[in-house]
């Protein structure tokens, strides 16, 4: 796996996040771990075909996701993870992968996307052992996107 598929990942990310909530996330550290399902954690699955296949993983804590979802929705105030917001959380997911699939495509690399899948923890048991390329996006005030790509 090559360190450079998480870039249109992380260029998107930053992009529809600077766009939805008017904050510009600052990047971690990238790694190669395995995926984590960490408990308490929303998580959007979007899959890759064509010149690149797999999946793209968006993880954030449950508080995380509802003040994103708040956010977006122009303040209005989500206290669970009801319908409404998982719909919103999960096109958050489509929009960046969406635009890093145009990114591709300008790069020369063809690909379609799945529609996102919203899934908790409790739900992941099949990815337990995947190596994924991670990087965190920190978003001032809101908290932690965590960005693991599994493409090859």
């Amino acid at each position: 796996m090559k360190a450079e598929v998480i870039n249109p990942f992380l260029e998107s990310a930053r992009n529809v996040i600077e766009q939805l909530i008017q904050v510009s996330p600052s990047t971690g550290s990238l790694a190669v771990k395995n995926v984590e399902l960490i408990d308490d954690h929303i998580w959007i699955m979007v899959g890759m075909t064509g010149q690149m296949s797999g999946n793209v993983m968006f993880g954030l804590h449950e508080q995380v996701a509802l003040r994103i979802v708040s956010l977006m929705m122009g303040g209005f105030v989500l206290t669970e993870m009801d319908e409404m917001g998982q719909s919103a959380i999960s096109e958050l997911g489509n929009m960046i992968s969406g635009n890093a699939s145009t990114i591709l495509s300008n790069q020369g690399v063809t690909v379609d996307i799945t529609p996102p899948q919203v899934l908790k923890s409790a739900h992941m048991t099949t990815l337990g052992s995947a190596k994924a390329l991670s990087i965190p996006l920190m978003i001032d005030g809101v908290g932690e996107l965590d960005i693991q790509v599994m493409i090859s």
